[in-house]
């Protein structure tokens, strides 16, 4: 019997959301980072970064839908598209907003403390996943939370 077969009260998952909302904050965000990736290793680079690290707090905090990127996906986008054809767990995309937070904020922290050159590094890892979850939908730090839960023996 594996911890998710256990009788007893299972909790619920949280309720849906629009999986085409963090696919737009993605794409808003992977526009940022790429300016990010061309300024350089430059003050101006780490400031930009610091902006997008800030933006995925409250998206690894509360959810996607607290983002300016989830604000702005309801007012200018969702109201113009039709009904999703699907809702998801909101639970992954939450996870990826904490990894954006990690790896922005390791290259806001080594540019503060110098290195200016993990700056535009950070931002083009952090590109790559916003690129691919805004272009194609797959959402790189979703995968890791699904493979976590996996790991832990959990239903996915």
């Amino acid at each position: 019997m594996t911890s998710t077969d256990r009788p007893g009260p299972q909790t619920a998952p949280p309720a849906g959301i629009d999986p085409r909302g963090p696919r737009v904050g993605a794409g808003i965000t992977a526009v940022l980072l790429a300016v990010v990736v061309l300024i350089g290793p430059r003050t101006e680079a780490l400031v930009l970064l610091a902006v997008v690290a800030l933006s995925f707090l409250p998206g690894a905090l509360v959810g996607t839908h607290a983002t300016w990127q989830g604000l702005l996906f309801r007012v200018l986008v969702r109201p113009r598209l039709g009904p999703p054809e699907h809702l998801e767990d909101p639970r992954p995309p939450r996870f990826a907003q904490l990894v954006g937070l990690v790896v922005t904020g390791t290259g806001v922290a080594l540019g503060l403390g110098g290195v200016l050159a993990a700056v535009p590094w950070a931002a083009g890892i952090a590109f790559l996943a916003a690129a691919l979850n805004a272009t194609v939908g797959l959402c790189l730090g979703c995968e890791l939370y699904l493979l976590g839960r996996r790991f832990r023996g959990a239903r996915v």
